[in-house]
């Protein structure tokens, strides 16, 4: 795992898409893992700006959504493939159909998620994930508890984490309380993991997935198993960081061909 804690979240927006841009230069085909939620935004809002400037296309690439409410219509605005449609999706030349999600309105749920990880074993799997982190420590929808070697499935959400997300619908009532996620070993397949966290609120959650014990109690640790794992951070993010300063020498002293 390598941490690399920058100045603020526009520093890791910029080198979050630039790893983002290197990969399709070199492999125009690759296979993204896209996230939603606050933390990826930056990253997405970097991306398409350079996307406009000629810098990179998506148009042979694909995508796949970590995960999905369960029951919203296809209409309602957050519903997850329509966040990354109004997010990134529409605003780059990704094909008709390059982008996936998880079909939360779904008869069969365990079909259709069984369905989602063959998509993604039959696209050559996913070359770059994006991933944010909740205060609790999960990653998707995988909630504390989670097994590491999980796949994808339909998860209950704990009152915590519709209480986060309520920000984004009207009332906290309004938020689904089942989704159906990739699980943490369906994430942990990709080649490279790509964590993005900034604010003091995240601190303690990323504090316990980069030094705390790889455990289900918190999802996060799973990256320190993973053999390419990046976790980017501002300041506050990274405040309760034992290894903060050797964090920030080692990147400092980094060799700049090495990327990320």
């Amino acid at each position: 795992m390598e941490v690399v804690i920058l100045p603020d979240g526009k520093a890791i927006a910029q080198l979050g898409a630039d790893a983002v841009v290197r990969l399709l230069d070199r492999e125009p085909e690759a296979v993204l893992g896209l996230a939603t939620g606050s933390s990826p935004l930056g990253v997405y809002r970097k991306l398409i700006d350079r996307h406009r400037t000629g810098e990179v296309s998506f148009a042979r690439a694909r995508g796949f959504l970590l995960d999905e409410y369960v029951g919203l219509s296809g209409r309602h605005p957050q519903r997850y493939r329509s966040v990354i449609e109004r997010e990134l999706e529409g605003q780059v030349d990704f094909c008709y159909g390059a982008v996936q999600g998880p079909d939360g309105t779904a008869e069969d749920m365990p079909a259709a998620c069984t369905a989602y990880e063959k998509a993604i074993v039959d696209a050559g799997g996913i070359d770059l994930q994006l991933l944010g982190i909740g205060t609790d420590g999960h990653v998707a929808f995988n909630e504390p508890g989670s097994s590491l070697a999980s796949r994808t499935r339909v998860k209950t959400l704990t009152a915590h984490t519709r209480e986060d997300n309520a920000r984004f619908f009207e009332s906290v009532e309004e938020v689904p309380r089942h989704v159906v996620t990739q699980g943490l070993g369906t994430i942990s397949d990709a080649r490279h993991l790509l964590l993005v966290a900034t604010g003091e609120g995240k601190a303690g959650a990323v504090r316990q997935g980069v030094e705390g014990p790889v455990s289900a109690i918190c999802p996060a640790s799973v990256l320190q198993l993973h053999r390419h794992a990046t976790v980017l951070l501002d300041g506050a993010a990274a405040s309760q960081l034992t290894l903060a300063g050797y964090f920030r020498e080692t990147y400092a002293a980094k060799p700049a061909w090495q990327g990320i």
